[in-house]
């Protein structure tokens, strides 16, 4: 819990071909492991959960609903289950590309939602198990850090553990999801 409340504020940056896009992180849910029914390591080690058992700071990449890529980051230590995944973020830089990518103008819509930041940013099923602190996607402080309050609420879009205050973001920030 304490790393999804940790990671808001920070800053995921991709680097490929088109160049780099990268946005404040504004929203995330934590996902504890064994006794979290909602999270995918809840039922141990498999082939598609390995990297969440893995050291922490690498990417978790799945698909939902066969379209859309959501981007987790591990933040346990290695052999212990648990990740964040980041819900939204408030773009920062790359733009004129996130805006290609999603098709759309309006700036608040480009990362309100994990799969519209991943989609966004270009972060796909092939970085999953990626190395955030080396590239091509980074997570890091920001230049400045600046304040903000933190609201907390029920996580979105499960029905197992649905009751657990697993969802944080910064209160008021116009680029957190509608969830």
């Amino acid at each position: 819990m304490e790393a999804a409340r940790a990671l808001l504020g920070k800053i995921v940056a991709h680097t490929d071909a088109h160049g780099t896009t990268a946005g404040r992180i504004v929203e995330t849910e934590a996902y504890l492991g064994a006794g979290d029914l909602a999270a995918h390591s809840a039922r141990g080690e498999t082939p598609r959960t390995k990297v969440i058992f893995g050291p922490p700071g690498h990417a978790y990449v799945y698909l939902i609903y066969g379209m859309y890529d959501c981007l987790n980051i591990v933040v346990e230590p290695e052999g212990v289950a648990g990740c964040v995944l980041v819900r939204a973020l408030e773009p920062t830089d790359g733009i004129d590309e996130m805006k290609r990518r999603r098709g759309i103008e309006k700036l608040e819509e480009l990362a309100n939602g994990p799969g519209k930041l991943t989609r966004a940013m270009g972060i796909t099923l092939r970085h999953s198990g990626a190395d955030l602190t080396r590239g091509p996607i980074t997570v890091h402080p920001p230049e400045r850090e600046a304040e903000f309050a933190i609201a907390v609420s029920r996580r979105i879009g499960i029905t197992k553990s649905a009751d657990l205050p697993l969802r944080f973001y910064m209160k008021g920030n116009r680029f957190v999801s509608r969830g």
